[in-house]
């Protein structure tokens, strides 16, 4: 007598494997949206800590006035020396890094238009999309005046404010 042997025809593995794309296919969108709005309210939260960092450190130093580039908000080398002109520590070592541009969350951020001259009265905040339309799709920006506003192009020219 012959055995017939258990298992799963090729058809049905084909459906089970046709029925996992077509929800793979309906999650991935929403997945790529929820990164993106999670990027972006992270952009608009370091963009307020670099605001806030900016004011303390025109507080500290009024002789230099705001910070001309963000490793001089960036945090003290070695850590827990006393803030200096060159290393405020009012930053966190991902924002205020040792580059012209630091990138946290898919933003690259940056500071722009700084007024030459001692002490600086002029400060402009920009966070822009690293990869357009995958890792944000506005650009964020800020001034010495605290709000934030957005570009829905993900450029620097922000001219909506975010609501409060």
């Amino acid at each position: 007598m012959k055995r017939k042997q258990g298992g799963f025809s090729l058809i049905e593995l084909l459906i089970v494997v046709a029925i996992i794309l077509i929800i793979a296919a309906i999650a991935i969108p929403n997945l790529l949206r929820s990164r993106i709005a999670a990027n972006e309210a992270s952009a608009v939260g370091s963009i307020r800590q670099i605001t806030t960092a900016e004011i303390a450190y025109s507080t500290l130093f009024p002789q230099v006035g705001y910070a001309p580039t963000l490793a001089q908000l960036g945090p003290t080398v070695p850590p827990g020396g006393a803030p200096t002109v060159a290393a405020g520590d009012l930053l966190s070592g991902d924002l205020g890094c040792g580059a012209a541009t630091c990138i946290k969350s898919g933003y690259v951020f940056s500071l722009a238009n700084i007024a030459a001259g001692v002490p600086v009265m002029d400060l402009d905040i920009h966070a822009v999309p690293q990869i357009m339309s995958m890792s944000g799709v506005r650009g964020f920006c800020s001034d010495h005046m605290g709000p934030i506003k957005y570009d829905p192009n993900g450029g620097t020219v922000c001219t909506i404010p975010i609501p409060q």
